[in-house]
């Protein structure tokens, strides 16, 4: 069990868009309150296979998490520009996909960058990864830092987002909207 805002418990779906590793994390909690690791994993598309087959697998993965763990927000890293341009046409395009399920589904998306991520979590935007992952660790009381490091990225932006991500107002405005929704389907 989550910890509350207000009267809900709030879900993020924190994404590290990539073409061939795509972090996925989901947390609950609230401001101020206890963070609860949900699910974290990473979605994983063959290099071997076409643009169009990986962009459509990583479409299809991401809306099962979005059915299976139904986030009331999700927070994606923002594409910035890399020496690689490779690597970051494939993350721009991952990122697209990830834009289009949120839009698909109906739920808030909202981006935050690398630095943004690093201050949130650790106090610093010049943390390394490893300090990153040790924080996430501490943050949700886990065991161990989960692998690979993409699975941890995203669980760092749920956490970014809960924290910092136009703060509690914006977190609870969509919950509010979201669970209005929902209840307005049922009783239709």
């Amino acid at each position: 069990m989550g910890a509350r805002y207000g009267e809900f418990f709030v879900r993020v779906l924190g994404v590290d868009p990539g073409l061939t590793r795509c972090g996925v994390g989901v947390i609950e909690g609230s401001v101020g309150a206890s963070i609860t690791m949900v699910a974290v994993g990473v979605i994983l598309t063959p290099a071997e296979d076409g643009l169009e087959q990986r962009l459509l697998q990583l479409h299809d993965q991401l809306q099962e998490w979005v059915h299976v763990q139904r986030p009331d927000v999700i927070a994606v890293e923002r594409v910035f520009s890399q020496h690689n341009v490779r690597t970051v046409m494939g993350t721009g395009q991952a990122a697209g996909i990830a834009l289009l399920v949120a839009a698909q589904s109906g739920i808030p998306v909202v981006l935050h960058t690398p630095s943004e991520v690093k201050a949130a979590v650790t106090g610093t935007g010049r943390a390394n990864k490893a300090q990153v992952a040790e924080m996430v660790r501490r943050i949700l009381s886990l065991e161990s830092i989960p692998k690979p490091v993409d699975a941890t990225d995203a669980l760092a932006l749920a956490i970014c987002h809960l924290w910092r991500g136009g703060a509690s107002d914006r977190i609870a405005s969509a919950v509010i909207a979201e669970k209005a929704r929902l209840k307005s389907l049922r009783t239709s």
